[in-house]
């Protein structure tokens, strides 16, 4: 027999998936709390009973997808059959997929909910640490946040350049793949010279 506390969490679990389709329908504008419910196959009021408001639900949305890249970042990590260099190329390929198959929800990921503006940014430290601990690998602790944030700013912009239409094999010469194993390639260099005013 299913515990209330199960059951709750099987309907929240729903609530989320059917929010998360939406999102990745029609961008945040299509998430309502009635349409989530109805997707779900739940009574009208289940959703008001796990999320104050559509805000909270978005901002769960967006904390469940930090979970999943951490995990991802994690097994990545911890997989001694790849190089350090691998480890790293994989992980940004995966933001670049995320970004690519599900642009409105990489959007929420690096928002700032005004309900709760460090929601994502705490969401987000476990896949942070995760992917330092592989860019240090490569570079060293004393350099993996700089190497990390130049990394993460870069293929951010890759991603959005991608995203809008800008980044184009005709216009570039080069896919956002290429473009981030050259960033690779550039970090993972021993011979690349010091970091400026290191």
């Amino acid at each position: 027999m299913i515990s209330r506390a199960e059951s709750a969490a099987a309907t929240r679990r729903t609530l989320l998936g059917a929010a998360a389709e939406l999102l990745d329908a029609g961008g945040t504008e299509a998430v309502t709390l009635r349409e989530v419910g109805a997707r779900a196959g739940v009574s009208r009021g289940a959703p008001y009973r796990h999320f104050a408001d559509k805000e909270s639900l978005l901002t769960a949305i967006g904390v469940e997808a930090w979970r999943e890249v951490g995990a991802g970042t994690a097994a990545l990590r911890a997989d001694a059959g790849l190089s350090p260099a691998d480890r790293l190329r994989r992980g940004l390929a995966e933001l670049i997929a995320i970004g690519r198959a599900r642009p409105h929800l990489y959007r929420l990921m690096f928002s700032n909910p005004a309900g709760d503006p460090g929601a994502m940014a705490r969401a987000a430290q476990h896949s942070q640490d995760e992917f330092l601990a592989i860019v240090a690998a490569l570079v060293g602790d004393k350099d993996a946040r700089r190497y990390g944030g130049l990394l993460m700013t870069s293929v951010h912009g890759v991603i959005g350049m991608e995203v809008s239409g800008q980044l184009t094999v005709e216009k570039w010469q080069a896919t956002a793949e290429e473009l981030v194993g050259a960033l690779v390639a550039l970090v993972a260099d021993p011979n690349r010279p010091a970091w400026p005013g290191a």
